[in-house]
């Protein structure tokens, strides 16, 4: 599962070859470095390490800075690790978006979604309220209502849907067509939303 992290520049639209307005989302993905090959025989399992994002070397520890400098490469601020690439690398690489991924391709990105803050239940789960102002319903328009609990189980069930934080989570959506790649900016544009503000990171795997 190769792939590249990337940051999110935010949303626009294009026109299809038909006529018809896509929503899209521009992803500025990489250049990444690569900082550390790891093998079956060293670490127990195949995999490459790719960092991206400039970062000041006095917001490093000094065992990352060494790392980095073992790479060649200045302080980066994300470092994701990738499996399944289709070629050997080296330490110290760059890796640029067009020798990654292709137009058409259908690619996954992960990212942290926005945070709402604590939330009741008609935003957060979308519930309809109590009802109707009527049989002197006052202020109750947006208010949970039972929760199911009697004397038997006398108690709340776990995962029950209820007032609380929103967002900030790890969501990853699947299945997004990559409409155009830009080499010339380390640009592409993929099809819909992603998770996450502009100027969040985000990980695009095949």
């Amino acid at each position: 599962m190769s792939g590249l992290i990337g940051k999110k520049v935010g949303m626009t639209s294009i026109y299809s070859a038909a006529g018809k307005n896509i929503p899209c989302t521009v992803i500025e993905a990489g250049p990444c470095v690569v900082t550390q090959v790891k093998s079956e025989e060293k670490d127990g399992y195949k995999a490459v390490q790719v960092a991206f994002g400039d970062k000041s070397d006095k917001n490093v520890t000094k065992p990352l800075l060494g790392h980095f400098k073992k790479a060649k490469t200045s302080a980066k601020q994300k470092l994701v690790e990738f499996k399944r690439f289709n070629r050997e690398f080296e330490l110290g690489e760059e890796l640029k978006v067009e020798e990654i991924f292709n137009e058409g391709e259908f690619v996954s990105i992960t990212g942290t979604s926005k945070g709402k803050g604590f939330q009741g239940v008609v935003k957060r789960h979308g519930f309809g309220g109590v009802g109707q102002s009527t049989h002197g319903q006052h202020n109750r328009g947006r208010a949970p209502g039972s929760i199911g609990a009697a004397s038997d189980p006398a108690r709340v069930f776990k995962g029950m849907r209820m007032a609380g934080q929103m967002g900030n989570g790890r969501v990853t959506i699947e299945n997004l067509e990559i409409v155009k790649i830009m080499p010339e900016k380390g640009v592409m544009i993929v099809k819909g939303a992603i998770p996450g503000y502009n100027g969040s990171t985000v990980i695009i795997r095949k």
